[in-house]
């Protein structure tokens, strides 16, 4: 599956909004609008004026759409919850070429707030991956204490963890540990 530049950009905005929803015991990512005027500047959205509060609210709705795409059991769900946020956002896709980068298309209108922006844009990037019958590849970490949103890119579609090196590699370790531990027994 090709993806390019801004479809991986919107992916991993949408993993990262999906990300800072509050899990058991940890805070929300997007609590204040300092913490959504941080994701925005920290994901190079563009097009983004000042936020307020009726901007967070507006992107904590759409971060649970998100989620429900990245929970969806099948394509049709996850396409269902996609067509009513690109729908809700007025897309209006535009080719543009600023701040440095080559010729991309938006899918959000000019001047369109903060969450159309993501609906838009993260949501055509969601709708291209039902399109190739490649929606079981937004997943969710199989470690029994995290539950993070991934977007599995692996070539055999075998990523089980949000990162290897932290959720996997602690899963494999605990599993060395008993396997060892019942050899000694």
């Amino acid at each position: 599956m090709l993806i390019t530049h801004d479809t991986r950009c919107a992916l991993d905005t949408v993993v990262d909004l999906v990300n800072t929803a509050p899990e058991d015991d940890t805070a929300d990512g997007l609590q204040d609008v300092p913490a959504l005027t941080h994701f925005v500047r920290n994901h190079e959205m563009s097009d983004v004026g000042v936020l307020s509060e009726h901007d967070l609210a507006a992107v904590l709705e759409v971060r649970g759409r998100f989620a429900a795409i990245f929970a969806a059991d099948d394509a049709r769900s996850a396409a269902a919850v996609i067509n009513e946020l690109v729908a809700a956002a007025g897309t209006t896709p535009r080719l543009t070429d600023h701040d440095g980068y080559d010729w991309h298309v938006h899918y959000f209108a000019p001047g369109a707030s903060v969450a159309d922006h993501l609906a838009a844009d993260c949501g055509m990037a969601l709708a291209f991956f039902v399109v190739a019958g490649e929606q079981d590849r937004l997943r969710r970490c199989e470690a029994p204490d995290c539950r993070r949103a991934f977007v599995d890119l692996s070539r055999n579609r075998s990523r089980r963890y949000c990162d290897s090196r932290t959720c996997g590699n602690r899963l494999h370790v605990a599993a060395y540990r008993a396997r060892r531990k019942e050899a000694a027994s």
